[in-house]
């Protein structure tokens, strides 16, 4: 499960032999040549392959990738390369496909991604020089690579909603735009977008003002943070650490030139800039609230200009493990499994094994990859494709999983529905109060689709007996689990998704997500279910209804 901080950030002998010892089920009377492909007579076959999903296969798998040796599978270690290679391991021992075509191993699909870090940063004023990471932070891209001069304008408080229009009149294109921080009120003391005592997304969310001005053509949008230097100082502190931290994203994803680049700067930057002082800057502030509506700013900007805010990066190879089997009658058609098998490494020494976030799914996909094969080689195989997929550097940012989605091996008009594991061994701070063990949150199964939720009540009724719980599926719900996790790629999509998640414990991202505190007889549970709903999924007659649009 990705961290929800800002942007949070082995030596085993190489394993040539998959580990399964699930016992081979004996073959029906149904031949290789002629697979079944009746949806009653798969449905009465699908317990006999979910049996092979047991708590003591989970353990010996999740025993071996959350152990010391893999050094806490870190985006781009050593490492989570040991994991990648396991996992690929056992995909074709079990007999899945690798599906990557020109890549030397077709189990592994290449993330672009690249490990970036801010280097010299300044804005010249005149002779005044105003440094990154004190005087200003830049949030996002930069299309400042080199020395180069702006053009600095004035556009109030840099709002451009129907009702009220900060750009009227303005030409920004390629230009260094100056905002005031917030949103604007009346004499009356109401928000003048909102007209309400309730601010709006322009006055809480900097990418609101970024992504107007760039609709405007601005080459950055400056937003001043703060009424003096104090006050700038303790709105920022939190970018000052983050600041000199590499971070790593999608290649492309930040690029360099062409993008809007949205910084936070000190009164003292922006009156600079507008050859003012402070305090007759963040005056323009009555005069809208006299007006009550948007006012022409009266400064005259400063003509030199100059601005630097470099950005070093360097590729950081990982991948996708993905394993394939082909479906029979509506193999065109794709169900995607996925769960994240990286975590975050070591972090002050410690190793963050990472057992249940996100061993847990893990070794569940693993065991569901193994258990379908099993079934395809019994004649029983799947009438829809599917494609098991762990991915990787979800916990910098859902980035594996978001990679696939632009980059997708099957079409994603193709692909029916995401079943998405993220930690299934644990149980989360309300249920230890009662040492409820028999639960899995259920994120998600309604939004896109009425029959992909159906189904999970069914196939949990009839085969698992868990208590599905709904509390994080409420879009109010404040932890917002549903964008938090790799399905959400898929959802964005339109594909219909449901996450399985047994929530927050008091190990959650520390060195004491240890293997040991997993419980796998829920684990075992949790992985019948995804089980069962792929299965439902991979075989009925119909595709699943895309009928709701819920957030």
């Amino acid at each position: 499960m990705k961290y929800n901080k800002f942007y949070v950030y082995a030596l085993a002998a190489f394993l040539t032999t998959g580990c399964a010892t699930t016992p081979t089920t004996t073959s029906t009377s149904t031949t290789a040549e002629a697979p079944v492909a009746d949806a009653d007579r798969l449905r009465e076959a699908a317990p006999k392959y979910a049996a092979t999903i047991t708590a003591a296969d989970l353990s010996k798998h999740l025993h071996i990738l959350a152990s010391d040796e893999y050094e806490g599978r870190d985006t781009g270690s050593k490492g989570l390369q040991m994991a990648a290679d396991y996992i690929s391991s056992e995909f074709k021992e079990d007999g899945l496909v690798g599906p990557v075509k020109n890549n030397a191993n077709p189990y592994y699909q290449p993330v672009a991604l690249e490990r970036s870090q801010w280097g010299d940063g300044y804005i010249m004023v005149g002779k005044q020089k105003f440094m990154m990471g004190q005087d200003f932070f830049v949030l996002g891209a930069s299309p400042y690579q080199t020395e180069q001069t702006a053009e600095v304008v004035f556009a109030g408080y840099g709002i451009d909603a129907d009702n009220y229009s900060d750009y009227a009149n303005i030409d920004v294109t390629g230009k260094m735009v100056v905002v005031l921080g917030g949103e604007p009120k009346g004499a009356d003391g109401k928000f003048l977008v909102s007209g309400t005592e309730k601010a709006s997304d322009w006055g809480n969310d900097f990418r609101t003002k970024r992504n107007a001005a760039t609709k405007r053509g601005a080459k950055s949008v400056l937003v001043v943070t703060g009424t003096n230097a104090g006050e700038f100082a303790t709105m920022t502190q939190r970018y000052r650490n983050f600041l000199t931290r590499p971070s790593i994203g999608l290649k492309g994803n930040g690029a360099q030139g062409g993008a809007t680049a949205a910084m936070m700067v000190s009164p003292q930057v922006g009156a600079a800039l507008l050859g003012t002082t402070p305090e007759k800057m963040l005056a323009h502030a009555n005069a809208v609230a006299k007006a009550g509506k948007p006012t022409p700013g009266t400064f005259t900007a400063v003509k030199d200009v100059k601005v630097k805010t470099e950005r070093k990066s360097e590729a950081l190879p990982s991948d996708n493990v993905l394993g394939y089997i082909e479906g029979t009658d509506k193999k065109d058609e794709v169900i995607v499994v996925t769960a994240h098998y990286d975590h975050v490494g070591i972090e002050d020494g410690e190793i963050f094994n990472g057992a249940n976030d996100d061993g847990s799914g893990t070794v569940a996909v693993v065991e569901l990859a193994e258990a379908f094969a099993q079934a395809k080689k019994d004649g029983m195989g799947p009438r829809r494709s599917i494609l098991f997929m762990l991915v990787t550097a979800e916990e910098k940012g859902l980035l594996g999983s978001e990679y696939y989605a632009n980059n997708p091996i099957f079409p994603l008009a193709n692909t029916v529905a995401n079943v998405n594991i993220d930690m299934i061994g644990r149980m989360d701070f309300d249920a230890e109060k009662t040492n409820d063990q028999n639960y899995i949150y259920v994120i998600g199964a309604d939004k896109l689709s009425s029959e992909l939720h159906q189904i999970n009540e069914e196939v949990n009724e009839k085969h698992v007996g868990l208590r599905l719980d709904y509390k994080f599926n409420d879009e109010n719900d404040p932890n917002r689990f549903y964008y938090r996790s790799d399905h959400y790629n898929f959802a964005k999509h339109g594909i219909p998704i449901v996450f399985y998640f047994n929530g927050v414990h008091a190990d959650y991202h520390k060195a004491s997500d240890t293997v040991d505190k997993i419980l796998f007889e829920k684990a075992e549970k949790a992985a019948r279910l995804a089980f069962h709903v792929t299965w439902e999924l991979a075989n009925r007659d119909n595709r699943i209804v895309v009928d709701s649009n819920k957030k």
